[in-house]
């Protein structure tokens, strides 16, 4: 099979080859940087895409999925001062990690391009940003993750939040795989990759939890 894409959409290099096909569904794995990522011929369209987006239910007041958060939360605030300026890109219709994080005393902004898609809270600058279940719906992640470089000052830091796929042998019947919005996934080693082009910081606090410092 061939891909429709010339190159890898996180690392840019020309290094994807055929990893799986699934219900006729090819995927691709980058040599270069581990990811898999789904062709773009069975990728959404932005109306089907938002149709799924508009199902979700990330109430800010639901105790479990707060504590789902705090996987991020949790480290990321112990790294933060009271009164820093955060960004929370692609906080979807229910901006939940905001809400914790104006609670613990952090000043924060929202983008999304569906539902809070104020393009001056891509103006400026923060002390951190946050990237909660995001990454693997991103079409054009080398763009974005330079975006976000530019959005942080230095010494800033950026917590991302995305399953790490790690077993090819389930990668099938991997829940995460089955969304059809998902088509990219990561692994430990791509974020690694991305922390060394973007030389910044890395450390794993959590599972599926990536920490990156601007020096």
């Amino acid at each position: 099979m061939k891909s429709l894409l010339a190159s890898c959409p996180v690392c840019e290099t020309s290094a994807l080859v055929p990893f799986q096909v699934i219900n006729k569904t090819p995927y691709y794995r980058c040599k270069t940087c581990e990811a898999t990522v789904m062709d773009p011929s069975c990728w959404l369209d932005e109306s089907r895409e938002r149709d799924i987006y508009d199902l979700h239910d990330n109430d800010p007041r639901d105790q479990g999925y707060r504590r789902f958060l705090s996987k991020l939360t949790y480290p990321l605030l112990e790294r933060l001062e009271p009164g820093d300026c955060g960004l929370d890109f692609g906080c979807g219709p229910g901006p939940a990690l905001a809400a914790v994080l104006t609670e613990a005393g952090m000043d924060m902004a929202l983008y999304d391009p569906f539902f809070y898609p104020e393009k001056s809270a891509l103006s400026r600058q923060y002390d951190f940003i946050t990237c909660t279940e995001v990454a693997e719906h991103l079409r054009r992640p080398a763009a974005i993750f330079r975006q976000l470089d530019e959005l942080l000052v230095p010494g800033g830091w950026l917590g991302i939040m995305t399953c790490f796929q790690t077993s090819d042998e389930r990668f099938a019947n991997w829940h995460y795989r089955r969304d059809p919005t998902h088509i990219v996934f990561y692994r430990q080693a791509t974020m690694e990759w991305l922390a060394k082009a973007h030389g910044w910081a890395l450390s794993i606090p959590a599972k599926d939890v990536a920490l990156f410092h601007k020096v």
